[in-house]
């Protein structure tokens, strides 16, 4: 099996458990966000018996939608007709998914656009890269920022994606630009790694409406 196929098998189970949460009702008004972090852990062990994660496990309701990976803002209850994303990194047989998802309780039509546009403007994206492989990281980013732009909404992080492997894949923490789809990696999205391997790329959208205090987030292995 190829490492892209070994990505693309654990993403599966992600997908799956996401789906099972749903199905269980576990995403839901009256929650915190750390009650249903903790609930979707449970549910992984319990289907796939996975217990490692190779990035923190997120979990954001309401205004905390607003704000990027690397901040930690308080624990929000879900309220009634709240807009919600998962960002889970689970390590399934040594491999690493990444896996985001929005979610909307209730049906505000703004909250259910700026969900689905950003599933949309993911695909848009991988299109973009699967026709522009040789493109850098920072084109690809401008790209992202641009299309957030074009459907009237502004890109909420100061990443696009990152790279994704067998675990642990190249150090994320701390590094160089090179390992993200950020404005300062200036290295074409094609480029071997240090074993002239083929890297794969996780890209990720998270969209925002800062005046609503609102944002959703998809993302996903980019192939």
């Amino acid at each position: 099996m190829t490492s892209i196929e070994h990505l693309k098998q654990a993403e599966q189970k992600a997908e799956n458990l996401f789906q099972e949460a749903v199905k269980r009702n576990i995403i839901r008004a009256g929650q915190t966000e750390k009650e249903i972090n903790e609930a979707i852990f449970k549910l992984a062990r319990e289907l796939y018996g996975i217990e490692k994660y190779w990035h923190k496990r997120i979990v954001r309701a309401g205004r905390n939608t607003l704000h990027p990976y690397e901040e930690n803002p308080e624990n929000l209850v879900v309220q009634e007709d709240d807009i919600v994303f998962l960002d889970f990194g689970p390590i399934i047989e040594e491999w690493e998914a990444d896996y985001g998802r929005t979610y909307v309780l209730g049906n505000d039509e703004i909250k259910k656009k700026l969900a689905a546009d950003s599933e949309k403007l993911w695909y848009i994206a991988q299109k973009y890269l699967t026709d522009n492989p040789s493109m850098t990281g920072s084109q690809l980013y401008e790209y992202c920022a641009e299309l957030a732009a074009d459907h009237g909404w502004e890109y909420g992080g100061p990443i696009a994606g990152h790279l994704i492997g067998h675990f642990p894949h190249e150090q994320l923490e701390k590094e160089l630009k090179t390992n993200y789809i950020h404005p300062e990696n200036h290295v074409p999205m094609n480029a071997l790694d240090q074993s002239g391997n083929q890297r794969h790329w996780i890209i990720e959208i998270h969209i925002v409406d800062k005046k609503k205090e609102i944002g959703a987030f998809f993302e996903q292995v980019a192939v």
